[in-house]
């Protein structure tokens, strides 16, 4: 998550561009896409920090797979299936270290 968002981040008019133009044939509307197209990036770099310094990690596990989710949704509004087996694949490792998380924290507490 974090080198997602720091590799956008120096281009960031440039990305925002080419996700409104990507998704030119959603039904969503262009300033949400391009509003998201800017976040994006900030988001995905707090999510990556908060992850690797252990800081508030369950809350940023729910807040990946949650972004995950937005993801997919937009994908599929576009029909874009080959974007959402990557996105499916990140939800899944976001889930499976929030339950070992789970399965860690319970053990700390027995």
């Amino acid at each position: 998550m974090l080198g997602h968002g720091l590799v956008r981040l120096p281009k960031l008019n440039v990305f925002s561009g080419w996700m409104v133009e990507f998704m030119q044939k959603s039904y969503l509307p262009q300033p949400l896409i391009l509003g998201f197209g800017y976040a994006l990036p900030f988001i995905e770099i707090i999510i990556g920090l908060l992850l690797l310094t252990g800081v508030f990690q369950r809350w940023a596990l729910y807040a990946g797979l949650v972004l995950m989710a937005i993801l997919i949704f937009g994908s599929t509004t576009i029909e874009n299936w080959t974007a959402i087996d990557t996105q499916l694949l990140h939800a899944a490792y976001f889930a499976g270290l929030l339950v070992l998380k789970e399965l860690c924290g319970n053990k700390k507490a027995m």
